[in-house]
This record gives structure tokens, C-alpha cells and sequence, in this order.
């Protein structure tokens, strides 16, 4: 019975990484095509979304059936919650990159993107791109470590984010209400992207020493007190 569990969370191990390149990919694909108006890299981006929805639902089916069949308990039960809750955090981190690829496509022929704001957003898509390879690493290593370091990889994204803010509110925009909303919009969902990615290296932590980042060992807490 033992031999089976491990297989079966070895498997599922598996589809979490192949689930993080997926929606990396994605990403990558859909800031191509957001930079160059490409309607083709969109479809694919578009297309490639539902292999993400089938790992999910094969991922989720996978860990519920190691709870009602394997019972897990303590470590076990740890890793099966674990990976229940990254699958979540890697299907949004597909759906992010396949609003990217409906802007674009919504937008074409024409560009989503005044020009002003390319480079923010191909510096957005390579730091998006580089955390989800990132939470991938850790998927299949479990480094706590190599984990906690993306918090601050990711704040390389936050202050993208809110520089662009200064270039929306800045009162020379004149690209019209539309074009400033779906640079809000994807703005967010570059942010949201690597916030998963985040949370999905947090939950790593969790799962390879037992406690969520930030939270004290036990005898450091007795010592506060």
C-alpha cells in the first residue's frame, strides 16, 4: 500500500510541474502576442488552455482519491492538501494568461498596447515567465530554500506594476478611457500571475517543513512569550 502512495503522489508531483510549464508557456506565448498583435499566438494560447483545465481536473480527481482510499495522515495528509491547493493556484495562473491572449485578440487587428507601454509590459512577461519557471523548480525539488526566494523575485513585478500606475495617471495620456482599462486590466493580471507563482512556492514551504513562511518554530514562540 505504501509503495502504491508514493507512486501515485510521485504522479501527481508530475502533473503539478507539467501543469506550472504549461501556464508558463502560456505566458510566455500570450506576451508575444500581446507585444505584436499576433492573432495566431493568441489562438494557440487560447487552444493550449484547455490541456491546463484537464491536468487540473486529472490532479484534483488524483489527490481526492489518495484521501478517501489512502487515508493520509500527518506528513502525508500534508502533502495530498498541499497539492490540492497548488493546482488552484496553477489553473489561475493559466486563466491569467488566457485573458492576456483574449485582450488581443478582442483587440485585433489593431494593438491592445500603446507603444509607451510595451516595455513595461515584455519586462512584466519575462518576470512572470521567470517566477512561474521558478515555482516549477521548486514543485520538483521541494527546496524550501529556492522557495522563499521568489517573495523577492516577485517585487521586481510589484514595482513594475505600480510604475506603470504613474504612467496612466500621468495627465499626457492620450490614448482614451479604453486603452487605459485594458492596461489596468492586464496590468493585474501580470501581477496576479506572479502572485501565484508565489503562493504556489509558499505552499512548497509548507509542505516541506510544516509551516507557512514567516510562521516561528514552536520554541521560538515560547521564547517571545
Amino acid at each position: 500500500m505504501r509503495v502504491a502512495y508514493h507512486e501515485q503522489m510521485s504522479d501527481l508531483a508530475t502533473q503539478l510541474a507539467d501543469m506550472c510549464r504549461l501556464a508558463e508557456e502560456s505566458m510566455e506565448r500570450a506576451t508575444e502576442a500581446l507585444l505584436q498583435a499576433d492573432l495566431s499566438l493568441a489562438e494557440q494560447v487560447i487552444t493550449k488552455n484547455e490541456q491546463i483545465e484537464q491536468l487540473s481536473v486529472s490532479c484534483e480527481e488524483k489527490a481526492f482519491a489518495l484521501l478517501a482510499l489512502q487515508a493520509p495522515v500527518a506528513g502525508d495528509l500534508r502533502q495530498v492538501i498541499s497539492g490540492i491547493q497548488i493546482v488552484a493556484d496553477l489553473d489561475r495562473m493559466g486563466a491569467l494568461a488566457l485573458h492576456v491572449a483574449k485582450i488581443t485578440r478582442r483587440r485585433h487587428p489593431n494593438h491592445a498596447l500603446p507603444e509607451e507601454v510595451n516595455g513595461y509590459f515584455a519586462e512584466m512577461g519575462r518576470v512572470a515567465v521567470a517566477l512561474g519557471a521558478a515555482a516549477r523548480e521548486v514543485l520538483l525539488t521541494r527546496d524550501p530554500e529556492r522557495a522563499a526566494r521568489l517573495q523577492e523575485e516577485d517585487d521586481a513585478m510589484d514595482d513594475l506594476h505600480k510604475h506603470l500606475f504613474t504612467v496612466l495617471m500621468d495627465r499626457d495620456w492620450s490614448h482614451g478611457v479604453a486603452a487605459a482599462v485594458d492596461v489596468t486590466l492586464l496590468g493585474r493580471f501580470y501581477e496576479r500571475f506572479a502572485d501565484h507563482a508565489v503562493q504556489v512556492a509558499r505552499r512548497v514551504i509548507f509542505l516541506a517543513t510544516g509551516r507557512m513562511p514567516g510562521q516561528l518554530p514552536e520554541h521560538e514562540l515560547l521564547q517571545e512569550d
